[in-house]
């Protein structure tokens, strides 16, 4: 919802180049949502979701943090303000959300790694890293 806010702002401000970021962030989040709505998620197994999910709040975060400096710094109109000023919390809440998703990653990647057989041979062994 903030995305798209913030695309309605910079399509009403001077600073319009910077509309297709929001755009495409709030289109992504669409696709993703409806994805885990779906349960896509359980029908691909083989596509890393967290992972895709986690690169999405990474880029958004530094994307929306690039262009609402650029926004308020450059352009005077209050739409353009308005948009710099939603793309910082949205900088805010695209972090937190990374935050949670780079949990969510490592506990998905931890139940990945003890399901291979590699993981599975070294139970009940202790290492020894070249000591006797």
């Amino acid at each position: 919802v903030l995305s798209f806010i913030i695309f309605i702002c910079y399509i009403a401000s001077q600073a319009a180049a910077f509309m297709m970021a929001p755009l495409l962030e709030f289109l992504l989040a669409l696709f993703l949502f409806f994805a885990y709505a779906s349960k896509l998620n359980e029908k691909f197994k083989g596509f890393y979701w967290p992972l895709t999910d986690f690169l999405r709040c990474v880029t958004a975060a530094i994307i929306y943090f690039a262009i609402s400096i650029a926004a308020v710094s450059k352009h005077s109109d209050g739409a353009s303000k308005a948009a710099g000023v939603f793309g910082f919390i949205a900088t805010i809440v695209y972090a937190i959300d990374f935050y949670i998703t780079f949990n969510d990653l490592v506990t998905f990647l931890k139940q990945g790694s003890s399901d291979s057989p590699e993981g599975n041979k070294s139970e009940g062994k202790i290492p020894h890293f070249g000591y006797k």
